[in-house]
């Protein structure tokens, strides 16, 4: 008999969680929100990747395949400098964390990691967050590892080969607001390289990422389709619609059709919600990972989700 759960254990900082509603923050204290960055920038390792979430008390954390954790401390840091000015931010000194890597086919290592003696600018920071996160798969699309924003994505690309398209649109958002920064720094390498992978970027996932009336959501590590018309469960996710316009992306005509698609299929006004997913999964032979444990409409399975401000 499959599992349902209701709720997670929690107790500790989550990295992407507590990034984003520091977001709130830009409009009441901006010197949080920079305090925030940098706390969090302090639980990168030197390899660009982050810890998922961590215990202050103890220096536990564990360290994942999760694809977008780390791109979030970018977009909090493009956040704070849009809304108060202050680039000297990018200066700041802060250090990684020491860890053992993990190993191949290892999805997570919960373990005590401690800060080292390196440290490097929150600039360079930023940019060992972004080139860890441009691994693409078959379909040029980024890879998705053990998960992206939704968490339960957790056997999706576990194996290397699955691609989100919904990271596509954030990573492209990411790097082609980042562009400005590496603008000012006359980093001129850097934008060449980032320039070329937007172009390539942005024709995947209007050419592989789309699915004749909306974008996919994720292919995975055996070419299976989440997001798809075609699909029983999973036939259509909101975050790769919006993010297309949010991104600025999509293709126009595409991100119209898109949008449509989303208000007809996963806004229902009598209930007041708007659905991350629709259907939930439940009976297919869809194995997305833990997601799949919810009940339908429960949590990331096709309920409703709320953030802070992501635009």
């Amino acid at each position: 008999m499959q599992e349902h759960g209701f709720y997670q254990s929690g107790g500790a900082y989550g990295f992407r969680d507590q990034l984003q509603d520091t977001l709130g923050l830009k409009y009441l204290d901006i010197k949080k929100m920079k305090k925030q960055i940098i706390k969090h920038a302090s639980h990168q390792f030197i390899e660009g990747d982050v810890e998922h979430w961590w215990h202050e008390e103890t220096k536990r954390g564990i360290r994942t395949r999760f694809s977008d954790d780390r791109l979030w401390l970018v977009y909090l840091c493009l956040e704070y400098i849009k809304t108060s000015g202050d680039y000297s931010i990018l200066e700041e000194k802060i250090p990684y964390l020491d860890g053992a890597k993990l190993e191949y086919g290892q999805d997570e290592e919960y373990d005590i990691h401690e800060f080292s003696k390196y440290e490097e600018t929150l600039y360079e920071h930023c940019i060992r967050a972004i080139d860890i996160s441009l691994k693409f798969g078959v379909n040029n699309l980024p890879l998705i590892g053990s998960g992206d924003w939704n968490d339960g994505f957790s056997t999706v690309g576990n194996k290397g080969k699955g691609e989100s398209i919904w990271l596509g649109f954030f990573l492209y958002d990411v790097i082609n607001r980042f562009l400005n920064i590496l603008k000012k720094k006359e980093d001129y390498k850097k934008i060449q390289e980032y320039e070329a992978i937007l172009e390539k970027l942005k024709k995947a996932l209007n050419e592989n990422g789309w699915d004749e009336k909306w974008y996919k959501r994720a292919y995975t590590d055996d070419g299976k389709i989440l997001g798809s018309i075609k699909n029983s469960e999973c036939c259509i996710d909101s975050i790769a619609q919006s993010w297309s316009v949010i991104s600025g992306a999509g293709d126009e005509e595409k991100t119209h059709i898109a949008m449509n698609s989303l208000e007809e299929k996963l806004i229902n006004n009598k209930e007041g919600i708007i659905k991350l997913l629709d259907p939930p999964f439940e009976k297919s032979d869809l194995e997305p990972g833990y997601i799949k444990n919810y009940l339908p409409g429960v949590r990331e399975n096709g309920g409703q989700y709320t953030h802070e401000c992501c635009c």
